[in-house]
């Protein structure tokens, strides 16, 4: 395969912000069709690539042979039903997060990966980032001892805005499906532990979504805290504890956006150790893996029984609240 051809259903945001551009600067992948009824909308999106071609339904998309994978940044309610019908239609497909609403809906998914051998997963972009491998490696090597404590915190307010999709019960809104992906995914990818029991969900909503939630998740040996809200000042940061030492992610989830990404490891002795990545862009690095992964040269780094994991971790905290 010379090149990847992507096509994106809908003009979101962060499609347009984001997305498009990684596929456009990854390696062999070219961005090939957009689904918008809006001219406006595809604008930005030809001005990236001249060959852009342009159509009115997601359908036209799946059905174009010349298109190879398709790129899913559509309201979450609806990522089950794209992501299915993708892979029905023959396209490797790549769905934002969370690819489900509940963590049952993905198996579905996964018996169609399976059936299809396309490849199928969810755009969990902090696992191509090297911070994160770098703070596994500390972690999973005992770096800082016996890991005893994470916590984990990323909030935003957008409650000006409530025309916001994450803002609407219908569309799957809510901070845990939003946000809480990365609080709580982030932890069993360093760790490569699965949770034994929510402690504490503390759940708070404005008409019927979830705006807050502040959750203490047991795992063997740790507490993981997690805290994911849409209505306080914006703010991100992970720390692992354990008994020889603190690893610090300052800017644990948006690098470029939001901070220079840097992890920090302090021990009982000795100065501390500072890693950097300046302008290391992890949208194009999930664009490369996921096209190494359609080209049969490695596998893919997130597929989707971790991220059925996480979904199941918030199920349980949906579950927790008292």
């Amino acid at each position: 395969m010379s090149e990847l051809r992507w096509g994106i259903l809908g003009a979101a945001k962060f499609a347009r912000e984001q997305m498009a551009p990684a596929i456009h600067a990854a390696t062999r992948s070219k961005l090939a069709m957009l689904a918008t009824s809006d001219p406006a909308k595809a604008a930005p999106f030809q001005a990236m690539d001249g060959d852009l071609r342009v159509v009115d339904s997601y359908d036209a998309v799946l059905a174009d042979p010349d298109v190879d994978a398709v790129y899913v940044p559509l309201p979450n309610s609806l990522h089950v039903e794209w992501t299915r019908k993708a892979l029905e239609a023959g396209k490797h497909v790549l769905t934002e997060k969370p690819i489900a609403m509940q963590a049952d809906e993905i198996d579905g998914l996964i018996a169609l990966r399976d059936q299809t051998g396309l490849v199928a997963a969810e755009a969990y972009m902090i696992v191509h980032h090297p911070q994160w491998n770098q703070v596994r490696e500390w972690v999973q090597t005992g770096a800082i001892g016996d890991l005893r404590r994470v916590n984990a915190t990323f909030t935003y307010d957008n409650s000006g805005d409530p025309g916001n999709i994450r803002n609407a019960l219908a569309t799957g809104g809510g901070s845990l499906p939003d946000i809480g992906v990365y609080t709580l995914g982030c932890a069993r990818f360093v760790t490569g532990q699965e949770p034994e029991e929510v402690l504490f969900a503390d759940i708070r909503r404005e008409n019927g979504v979830e705006v807050r939630a502040e959750a203490m998740v047991q795992f063997d040996g740790f507490t993981l805290t997690s805290l994911t809200s849409m209505r306080m000042l914006r703010y991100q940061s992970v720390t692992f504890q354990g008994t020889d030492g603190v690893i610090e992610v300052p800017v644990p989830f948006n690098p470029l956006g939001y901070g220079d990404a840097e992890v920090r490891l302090m021990r009982k002795s000795g100065p501390v150790e500072v890693c950097r990545y300046p302008g290391v862009n992890q949208y194009v690095r999930q664009v490369d893996a996921f096209g190494a992964a359609v080209r049969g040269e490695a596998d893919y780094p997130c597929p989707l029984e971790f991220s059925q994991g996480t979904q199941r971790l918030i199920d349980m905290i949906w579950a927790a609240e008292g």
